[in-house]
C-alpha cells in the first residue's frame, strides 16, 4: 500500500466539528459517547489496521515484482478488502468525530482515517472492484510497457530499462527521438482505462465528502485545498527565476550541438535532455558543463568499473570456459555484487551518522535487479511491508550515478519506516507527504565531490571554484530542472479530477502545462488519441506528484540546518554530515515523529521556523546562480507558452 499519511495542524484539529459523511446513529436517544468510547474506537482501530496492512501490501509486492493476470486479479481483491474495510472504519467514525474533551491524538487519528489512500473507494460495490480491477491493470500496463519496432519480433522490443539507457548516452537526434516516442506511445492504451478510472475515483471521493480527488489530495496539508495551491505557487515564485537561468544556458548549449533542429520558441524538445521525461537533465551534463573535466566527477565510469571488475572475477574463477547460459549467469551475479555494493554503500551512511544497519531480510527480500525471467515494475520504491522490520526496495538496479542517487533516495523511506515502527499505525507515515521524499534526498545533498573522492567514486577533490561550480551545475540539473515538473503533474490532475480538462484534451493540456512551466516541448505532433501522461509511472499508479515538489524544496531545509547541526562552517555546498552523529540523532528524533503532530511543528523542532522556505535553494546554488546569469547576458531567455 505504502499510503503516506497526511498531516493536520492544530488549528485543524480544533475545527473538527463537521462529521464524517455517513449517518448519525440510528438511536438518537442513545448515550453520546464519551472521550473514553473515542480513545477506546481509535485503539481498536489502530489495532487491525495493522493487521489488514499486511495482505494488500504483500499482494501489491508479487504483483509488481511478477506482473501476470493472476497477480493483478489477486492484488485488485486484496485492495478491494482494504478499501472496503477502511470505508467502514470511516463510517464507524462518525459517531465520535464532535466528543467534548477528546484527546488531541485521538482527534487526529480519526481525521487521517479519511486519508489513507489516495484511491478513495466508492461506495457502490460494483464501481469499487471495477476500480481496484482498472487501478490493477493500469499499473500492470505501465510495468510490462516496451516498445516494439515490429511487433511481431520479439527480438526488436526494448524496456524501459533499455530505453532510458540509450537516452542517457547516446546524444543522437534521431535515436533518441525513436526511444522517446517509442515508449511515450505505450500511454496510448491507457486512455480509455484511465477516463473512467478518474470518474470512479470522483465517485469514491464525493462518498467521503468531497467534490474530487484533487481536492481530497489538497486536504490533507493542515491549510485548505485553496491555501495549499497557493502556497505551492509561492513556493514556485521563488525558484522560477533560477530555473529561467538554467532553461536558458541549457537551451544555448543544445542549439549549438543540434543547431536548426531546436524549435524557434525558446522551449527544449522533451528527448534531448537525457532523460525520458525531461525530468532531470543530469546526463547531458558533459554538453553543459562549466569547466570540462575540473573535479573529476565522472561517478559513471568508476561504477561501471567496478561491476566489470565483479565480473573479471567471476570469469576467472570459473573452471573452463563457460557457455553462453553460464556466462549469462555470470553477468547477472556480478550485476546483482555490483548492485548490492551500491546498497551497501548507501547504508553505510546511514549508519555513519548513528541510525542502526538494516535488518538482515532487507537484501534476501530486496528486488534489487530486473528479474531475467518475468515482467515487473522496475519503478523505485520503498515497501514497508508488515509496519515494523520487513522493509525493502524494489529497483532494476544499473551501475550509474543516478541509480546509486536514487538508492540513497529510497533508502531515506527504509529508515523512515524503522524511525516510527512505535507510533501507532495510523500515524505511520511522513509528516506530509514531501517530508518522505525528501529525507533521502537530504542525505543526497551530503554526497559531495569530497565524500565521492572517500569512497572512491569520484578524483581527488579540491577547494578549487572550478571544481565546485561543475558540481553545482550537476546537481542544478538534476534538483532545480526538476522543480517545475514536480509541480505541473498534480496541477495536470487537479484539472483533470475537477473537470476543467475533459478527456479529448487530456494530451493538449498536459503539453500546455510542460511549455509553461518546463519550457518544455513534444517532439512530435501530439494527438488527443495519444495519453503522454500515461508514460510516467505515477499516473497510471495514481501516486499524488506534488510531494516531489515539496520534497526539492524541504531537502535545503533540512541539509542547511543539520549542517548548522554540525557545526559546518563556510559554503553550504560543500557540507557533508557523514560521520556526524549529533546530526543524524537530530534527524532521527524527527523521523520519530512521523505523522503524529502537525508538519509546521515537526518543521519547526528541526529548521526553526514552522514554513516551507525556498530560500536554502536559492542559498545553495546562489555561486552557480551568479554564474548563469553572467553567461546568459546578451541571450534571448523565456519561451513561448
Amino acid at each position: 500500500m505504502r499510503a503516506i499519511r497526511l498531516a493536520l495542524t492544530a488549528a485543524v484539529l480544533a475545527a473538527l466539528t463537521t462529521p464524517f459523511c455517513a449517518a448519525a446513529p440510528k438511536d438518537e436517544k442513545a448515550k453520546a459517547p464519551t472521550a473514553s468510547d473515542v480513545h477506546a474506537f481509535v485503539a481498536g482501530m489502530n489495532a487491525e489496521y495493522r493487521q489488514r496492512y499486511i495482505e494488500p501490501n504483500a499482494a501489491e509486492w508479487v504483483a509488481e515484482t511478477y506482473i501476470t493476470d493472476d497477480t493483478q486479479m489477486l492484488t485488485a481483491r486484496a485492495n478491494e478488502r482494504w478499501l472496503q474495510w477502511l470505508s467502514a472504519e470511516i463510517d464507524k467514525a462518525a459517531p465520535y468525530t464532535n466528543v467534548p474533551d477528546t484527546d488531541a491524538k485521538d482527534a487526529r487519528a480519526l481525521y487521517l482515517l479519511k486519508l489513507q489512500t489516495a484511491m478513495p473507494a466508492p461506495k457502490n460495490p460494483a464501481h469499487l472492484t471495477e476500480m481496484t480491477t482498472l487501478g490493477s491493470k493500469l499499473t500492470a500496463a505501465y510495468g510490462s510497457g516496451k516498445y516494439c519496432k515490429d511487433p511481431n519480433d520479439a527480438s526488436s522490443c526494448r524496456t524501459l530499462d533499455d530505453l532510458s539507457k540509450l537516452m542517457a548516452d547516446d546524444r543522437d537526434w534521431d535515436h533518441d527521438l525513436d526511444a522517446w516516442a517509442g515508449w511515450h506511445h505505450v500511454g496510448r492504451g491507457m486512455l480509455k482505462d484511465y477516463q473512467r478510472f478518474v470518474e470512479l475515483l470522483n465517485e469514491g471521493a464525493r462518498d467521503l465528502g468531497y467534490d474530487n480527488v484533487g481536492t481530497m489530495w489538497r486536504a490533507g496539508y493542515d491549510m485548505t485545498p485553496d491555501e495549499f495551491a497557493k502556497t505551492t505557487d509561492a513556493l514556485w515564485s521563488q525558484v522560477r527565476p533560477l530555473y529561467g537561468e538554467l532553461q536558458c544556458y541549457a537551451r544555448g548549449k543544445l542549439a549549438a550541438k543540434y543547431g536548426e533542429r531546436m524549435p524557434k520558441d525558446g522551449t527544449i524538445p522533451a528527448h534531448v535532455t537525457g532523460n525520458m521525461w525531461a525530468q532531470s537533465w543530469e546526463n547531458i551534463f558533459p554538453l553543459l558543463e562549466p569547466y570540462p573535466g575540473a573535479g573529476g566527477l565522472d561517478v559513471n565510469q568508476r561504477l561501471e568499473a567496478q561491476r566489470k571488475a565483479a565480473l573479471d572475477d567471476a570469469k576467472k574463477n570459473f573452471k573452463g570456459t563457460p557457455s553462453p547460459p553460464e556466462l549469462a549467469r555470470l553477468e547477472h551475479d556480478a550485476d546483482l555484487k555490483s548492485a548490492e555494493t551500491m546498497v551497501r554503500r548507501s547504508e553505510d551512511f546511514y549508519q555513519s551518522i548513528g541510525f542502526p544497519p538494516l535488518p538482515a531480510s532487507f537484501y534476501t527480500k530486496s528486488m534489487l535487479l530486473r528479474p531475467r525471467d518475468r515482467d515487473a515494475l522496475c519503478h523505485a520504491s520503498a515497501w514497508p511491508m508488515n509496519m515494523g522490520d520487513d522493509v525493502r526496495i524494489k529497483m532494476c538496479i544499473r551501475p550509474t550515478e543516478e541509480d546509486e542517487y536514487t538508492i540513497y533516495h529510497e533508502m531515506g523511506h527504509v529508515y523512515y519506516y524503522l524511525a516510527y515502527t512505535d507510533q501507532w499505525p495510523i500515524f505511520q507515515g511522513g509528516a506530509n507527504d514531501g517530508f518522505h521524499e525528501a529525507i533521502g534526498d537530504t542525505i543526497r545533498l551530503n554526497i559531495t565531490p569530497g565524500y565521492l573522492a572517500e569512497i572512491g567514486l569520484a578524483g581527488k577533490a579540491g577547494a578549487d571554484e572550478k571544481a565546485a561550480l561543475n558540481a553545482q551545475m550537476k546537481l542544478a540539473l538534476e534538483k532545480v530542472a526538476f522543480l517545475p515538473f514536480g509541480l505541473l503533474i498534480d496541477k495536470w490532475r487537479w484539472g483533470v479530477f475537477d473537470g476543467s480538462i475533459r478527456p479529448d484534451r487530456y494530451n493538449a493540456a498536459w503539453w500546455q502545462l510542460r511549455r509553461t512551466y518546463q519550457g518544455i516541448s513534444s517532439p512530435v505532433a501530439a494527438t488527443p488519441a495519444d495519453f503522454d501522461p500515461g508514460a510516467k509511472n505515477h499516473v497510471p499508479t495514481n501516486v499524488p506528484y506534488m510531494r516531489y515538489f515539496l520534497a526539492d524544496i524541504l531537502q535545503f531545509q533540512f541539509y542547511r540546518s543539520l549542517c548548522e547541526a554540525a557545526g559546518h562552517t563556510g559554503p553550504l555546498s560543500q557540507c557533508s554530515i557523514y560521520g556526524n552523529k549529533e546530526a543524524g540523532a537530530k534527524y532521527w528524533k524527527m523521523l520519530g515523529e512521523g505523522a503524529s503532530r502537525p508538519w509546521q511543528d515537526t518543521l519547526k523542532e528541526l529548521t526553526g521556523k514552522p514554513e516551507m522556505d525556498a530560500g536554502a535553494i536559492i542559498d545553495y546554488f546562489a555561486p552557480l546562480y551568479a554564474w548563469l546569469k553572467e553567461q546568459n547576458k546578451g541571450q534571448q531567455c523565456g519561451w513561448q507558452s
